[in-house]
């Protein structure tokens, strides 16, 4: 019982401001309270990922419960700790994948990157409408999107992952996360290009 207590004693305790390494270690030992604080720092990043890929709420939430169910089990495996978020969201991107039923994503040519324009919604109350407009334009446009183009695309933009980080979250090649990231910027600056033209000079 001594040598117990004495455990318990040295054991790291966990909370907000614990490294996420230290996190993933400690649930690794088996500290409920460490994997339960992986869940509230990630959970969130994970349910949203989740509800851009199936656009669907109740979905999202079951992806996100099923998506963690895994993380659980096959943490044991994670080779670097300190990236946990991008092993996460690759977790969540499989999850998505699989609740879509979507076969393997065939690699294409590498290519320059192309940036895009950032297209916020700006704070003049005389362009509020206009600006519903174009994100109601933004998130159609994103939706018509190849399911794992967008999901590497909201990876960068929404979740700011690295391109190694994402490459990692997909499974690809840091190439084919450059081209395919290039090609959903593409599509949706094609697709915004009458919005972003018409009535702003009005």
């Amino acid at each position: 019982m001594g040598v117990v207590l004495r455990l318990l004693k040295t054991r790291p305790q966990v909370d907000a401001q614990t490294p996420e390494g230290a996190v993933v270690e400690s649930a690794r030992s088996g500290d409920a309270k460490a994997f339960s604080e992986l869940f509230t720092r990630f959970a969130p990043d994970v349910r949203r990922f989740s509800r851009d890929l199936l656009r669907d709420d109740a979905a999202a939430d079951e992806a996100t419960q099923e998506t963690f169910v895994r993380a659980h089990l096959l943490l044991p495996r994670l080779e670097q700790p300190p990236r946990v978020k991008a092993w996460l969201l690759g977790i969540a991107r499989n999850v998505a994948f699989e609740a879509r039923r979507l076969g393997p994503t065939v690699a294409v040519p590498d290519d320059d990157e192309l940036p895009i324009e950032a297209v916020l919604p700006g704070p003049d109350p005389l362009s509020v409408l206009m600006d519903k407009e174009l994100e109601d334009a933004f998130q159609a446009a994103l939706g018509e999107l190849p399911a794992h183009r967008r999901a590497a695309l909201v990876l960068r933009l929404d979740h700011g992952l690295a391109y190694d980080d994402i490459a990692e979250a997909m499974g690809w090649t840091l190439p084919m996360v450059k081209n395919e990231i290039h090609r959903a910027r593409l599509g949706l600056r094609r697709a915004l290009v009458p919005h972003l033209s018409t009535g702003r000079a009005s």
